[in-house]
């Protein structure tokens, strides 16, 4: 029974992989929402402080968003091409190790399914089936648990980010211009706040934790950026460095 326990769990990896990877791609991808909320509100609430003018607002809300998501997609494109790069490393350093000493990586396959609760005999049997099969995938699949097709693309990442860094930016753009001039940073304020609290309660659903305290961290935090660059932006404008 133990045995059969054990091939079962092993079979169930890729899967139980598959799925902590697309919840990890979601996360990343709320994660990089709500920068784009943040980000772009801050700019255009603080630009509103100085000056009504739809113009100036409009320029730099949409200044905010490409400089921000390209600066989103090419932090993102640099951070995994590390990880790709060290995934391929590993990977070319298990093929030479089976080119080279393929005795010796058969009995570290064998040993590590009888860690796994196999039996000696059983563990042996296993890793020859596996291995006249598909070594490489065998060996890395126990050993690293990564998949040789499965290598994370840079480029993947960097479009994902600044697509979702888009996607956030927009709301801000759209609740600063198309109120009313006298509505415009209540309603901005409100669209945001309410989104961010969105965001922070489904990331904290996607990566397990407290969904009350996570949705308010990060309300808190947006209302302090929101109010912090508002209040500059006025300053300025009532300073009379900036046209009104």
């Amino acid at each position: 029974m133990s045995e059969a326990q054990g091939l079962s769990t092993h079979d169930n990896e890729p899967h139980q992989q598959d799925t902590a990877q697309r919840l990890n791609w979601l996360r990343a991808g709320v994660l990089g929402a709500n920068d784009g909320i943040v980000s772009v509100a801050a700019i255009v609430v603080g630009v509103a402080g100085a000056t009504t003018s739809t113009g100036p607002i409009l320029t730099a809300g949409m200044a905010g968003l490409v400089g921000g998501a390209i600066s989103m997609a090419l932090g993102e494109y640099v951070s995994v091409s590390s990880q790709s790069d060290s995934q391929r490393d590993l990977i070319a350093k298990e093929r030479r190790e089976l080119a080279e000493q393929p005795d010796e990586e058969l009995a570290e396959l064998a040993s590590m399914y009888q860690a796994k609760g196999l039996s000696p005999a059983t563990a042996a049997l296993v890793a020859e089936e596996l291995t006249a099969g598909d070594a490489l995938a065998a060996h890395l699949a126990i050993e690293l648990n990564i998949n040789e097709d499965d290598v994370v693309s840079p480029w993947h990442a960097a479009i994902a980010s600044a697509v979702a860094f888009t996607l956030g930016a927009i709301l801000p753009l759209a609740a600063i211009l198309l109120p009313p001039e006298g509505w415009r940073v209540p309603v901005t304020f409100l669209a945001v706040l309410i989104a961010l609290g969105a965001t922070g309660w489904l990331g904290a659903r996607i990566g397990g934790g407290s969904r009350t305290r996570a949705a308010w961290r990060v309300v808190i935090g947006g209302a302090l950026a929101l109010a912090a660059t508002y209040a500059i932006g006025n300053l300025l404008g009532a300073s009379g460095l900036v046209g009104g």
